[in-house]
């Protein structure tokens, strides 16, 4: 049963969230992870020692601190100290180069990256090497794997904990308000320079708790975070709202099906959220019978379309009795609106629900005038979730939020009757692989340095269980050849997975309108017949 909790029982702050969830929950299992199992108060006094840590490796108040690491219980720590400390997070994400993580270490200016050196054997300390000059960072500490030369051990990080006052902690976290930075989260635009959405402290305890709320999260829910950490999904949905609520955290690094349904049983994990390509690729599993799934309770999805079936099947084959949809962007500290769980099956598929309590929504069009109900326009968004501006950016920030404080999302969408938005289109160009938000102009930056490519222009194509996927028009330059297998091997290699084209095809010429810009809606066709063929 939905019920909103009165904005008085509110914290204003991630820190005095941890504090009342000691309070009601203190000996409830907070954090599952190996043979790691924190209850409530156990994981606010690892957080308060690493946070120590930080005071006595010179962090101070409003500095950056990045973390570079999949969902180990080590992340939830950290980022848990960092707050405490009066420090912003400054997540990357794990599929990044060198040079990705690099560019966003050195925009944000983080003082000190929080790593591994073994994950999916990768070793993000090496990968930075690529990273260009960091002159910010101070420190590289490692969670796991095994700490090279030049960098620190989280054991021997924590060990400095002990020659600082646990007072000092607490008054920081106490000097916290609800305006103060909490993190940056850097997402990027059509430009293809990627920007630091700053958020804060009251906004995201506010808005995840109207999540929370919605979803019908509770106390003793057993919360399987698939959702990467450095996603706002999984540290504002999955930290946050567990610490809120009281559920267990049990975070999840690598998505496969086998695993997962084997964890569903095994931590009677009654919370599994996710994009829609976690459950269709559950729902085809051959083996999907041999797991017990009754413990599943709900769901939430959305980043892409869904097929109506899929929401039916979600609660005849996998035990949900709640399914929600949602939509946000990193601007709006994640989340804008939802759906609510007694949505029909068509409503929760085809539309991203109305706005969370306090967030106003319109469709506009290029004038700024509402069109009527059921004619597309531009979803624009105000409210107390949107973020603070970009990190270093003001002219970025003028031009996405306006001055009657409106965020223009570049997403093209629809009302129903019943006030639920319907994503139509993306005024950007912006696709969604499997969750994550792909951005052609940044892509097509990157492949601009293959040195046989002139010209690239890269559009989203359906896959049936990505949502969408990459494809790359390219035309050769003059007296060169490009193989559309080998652009793709170099393209997996030079980027994130996500952004990295699946389809090449190579043309003559992009198609071109009179302005001389590309007419993508064109290549859309032509590659959703490509794809839909391969």
């Amino acid at each position: 049963m939905y019920r909103e909790t009165p904005l008085s029982d509110t914290p204003s702050t991630i820190p005095a969230a941890l504090a009342r969830a000691v309070e009601r929950f203190g000996d409830r299992e907070a954090l599952v992870d190996g043979d790691v199992r924190l209850s409530f108060a156990q994981l606010a006094s690892e957080a308060d020692r690493a946070a120590r840590a930080l005071v006595a490796s010179g962090v101070q108040q409003g500095d950056r601190i990045a973390i570079w690491a999949p969902n180990i219980g080590e992340w939830v720590i950290i980022a848990l100290a960092i707050h405490r400390a009066g420090a912003a997070i400054v997540p990357l994400n794990t599929r990044f180069k060198g040079a990705e993580a690099g560019y966003i270490l050195r925009t944000a200016g983080a003082r000190m990256l929080f790593t591994v050196t073994d994950f999916l054997d990768t070793d993000y300390v090496e990968l930075l090497r690529d990273g260009g000059d960091l002159p910010s960072l101070s420190e590289i500490v490692v969670l796991r794997g095994t700490a090279p030369s030049g960098t620190t051990a989280w054991k021997s990080f924590l060990d400095r904990s002990t020659g600082v006052d646990p007072a000092e902690v607490e008054s920081r976290a106490a000097a916290l308000g609800a305006d103060d930075l909490c993190d940056i989260l850097f997402t990027s635009g059509t430009t293809g320079a990627p920007k630091g959405a700053m958020l804060c402290h009251g906004a995201t305890v506010r808005a995840y708790t109207a999540w929370s709320d919605v979803v019908g999260l509770q106390e003793g829910d057993r919360y399987l975070i698939v959702n990467p950490f450095f996603h706002s999904f999984g540290l504002k949905a999955g930290i946050l709202a567990s610490l809120l609520k009281g559920a267990t955290i049990i975070p999840h690094a690598v998505f496969d099906v086998p695993s997962v349904m084997r964890r569903v049983a095994e931590e009677r994990v009654s919370m599994l959220p996710g994009p829609p390509a976690i459950y269709q690729t559950m729902l085809d599993h051959p083996n999907l019978s041999d797991f017990d799934m009754s413990s599943l309770r709900l769901s939430v999805t959305g980043a892409a379309a869904i097929p109506v079936e899929m929401i039916k099947r979600m609660r005849s084959e996998l035990a949900f009795e709640t399914i929600v949809t949602g939509y946000g962007l990193t601007e709006t500290t994640g989340i804008a609106t939802m759906c609510r769980h007694d949505d029909d099956p068509e409503t929760i598929a085809t539309t991203s629900g109305r706005p969370i309590p306090g967030v106003e929504l319109r469709i506009v069009d290029d004038a700024g005038r509402d069109v009527p109900q059921g004619e597309s326009g531009e979803i624009v968004l105000r409210g107390y979730n949107l973020m603070k501006g970009y990190f270093g950016d003001p002219d970025a920030t003028a031009a996405t939020i306006d001055a009657e404080g409106w965020l223009h999302t570049g997403d093209i969408g629809q009302l129903d009757g019943g006030g639920n938005v319907k994503i139509t289109d993306r005024k950007k160009d912006m696709f969604i692989v499997g969750g994550f938000n792909a951005y052609p102009a940044e892509i097509e930056n990157m492949v601009l340095a293959h040195p046989s490519v002139a010209q690239v222009a890269v559009v989203g194509v359906p896959d049936h269980r990505l949502g969408e996927v990459g494809m790359a028009f390219v035309v050769p330059r003059p007296g060169a050849t490009v193989e559309p297998e080998a652009l793709v091997a170099w393209c997996r290699e030079r980027m994130a997975n996500y952004k990295a084209p699946r389809y090449v095809e190579v043309v003559d010429a992009l198609p071109l309108n009179a302005s001389n810009k590309v007419l993508k809606y064109q290549l859309r066709e032509r590659g959703r017949d490509i794809a839909g063929g391969a």
